[in-house]
């Protein structure tokens, strides 16, 4: 896997100055959403934890097939994605609204 240069902000928990694979950027920037949405320590299932990985996962697809227009695989993998983010949101909003409102607002999510 070819490896590039990343420019990470201040402050951030990596290097700047280290180059990454998109598997480690991937991954450190999971590891960021995971650490922000937790509900607990070591919390990666609670909804609102799937709902920002989803998230982040739709728009780095959305971004993806914005240059790649025919890549109708990789929309039918978006579709899937918003889908079940779809029915966690719901899931949410049946049994805590608050934290429903909360999650939307926290993410920018329209709804």
């Amino acid at each position: 896997m070819p490896r590039r240069a990343v420019q990470r902000p201040e402050g951030d928990r990596v290097s700047a100055t280290k180059t990454y694979t998109p598997a480690e950027i991937k991954d450190v920037d999971r590891k960021d959403i995971i650490a922000e949405f937790a509900t607990t320590e070591g919390d990666t299932g609670s909804p609102e934890v799937q709902v920002a990985l989803l998230t982040a996962r739709i728009a780095h697809l959305t971004e993806h097939l914005k240059t790649h227009k025919h890549d109708h695989h990789s929309r039918r993998g978006l579709l899937l994605m918003v889908g079940q983010r779809r029915r966690l949101l719901n899931y949410l909003q049946k049994n805590d609204i608050t934290r429903y409102r909360s999650l939307i607002e926290r993410l920018g999510l329209r709804r």
